[in-house]
């Protein structure tokens, strides 16, 4: 099920922890949980919108997503409402990293900067119980 990020819909405590996550991650782009939505289904994912445009596609909107298998992503919308095409992976080793390391990654983005991040998507971990995914979430909360 997918929702809006600040949404409390009864649901397990990895997912509030996430939404505290992307709130962290949202605010390095001086944006809220409103431009977030999290979809609560395995692999557990989300979604982040960015302001501007990136160079090499003026007309296209762009967004960061986030799943709990292969951690970040930068992607561009379509024209069309079929999947989102990513153009970059984050990559490791952590699923969940620093907001200031997401930041970095999408500076590049939007630089063309292609020395960070990857093209190719890697799986850094297994998707696994709800528990598994808080423990790691509350371990970068906890980190600053």
């Amino acid at each position: 099920m997918t929702a809006p990020a600040g949404v409390p819909l009864g649901r397990h405590p990895a997912v509030s922890a996430l939404t505290e996550y992307l709130r962290r991650v949202a605010l390095e782009f001086g944006v809220g949980l409103e431009s977030c939505t999290v979809d609560h289904d395995s692999p557990v994912s989300a979604y982040l919108a960015l302001e501007g445009r990136l160079p090499h596609y003026p007309g296209r909107d762009v967004a960061l997503l986030w799943d709990e298998e292969r951690g970040w992503a930068a992607a561009i919308e379509t024209h069309s409402g079929e999947d989102l095409i990513v153009l970059r992976y984050l990559g490791g080793p952590d699923v969940a990293p620093a907001p200031a390391k997401v930041a970095r990654f999408v500076r590049a983005l939007y630089e063309d900067d292609h020395t960070v991040g990857r093209p190719d998507p890697v799986v850094l971990r297994e998707a696994g119980t709800m528990e598994n995914l808080l423990a790691l979430l509350e371990k970068r909360l906890s980190s600053r």
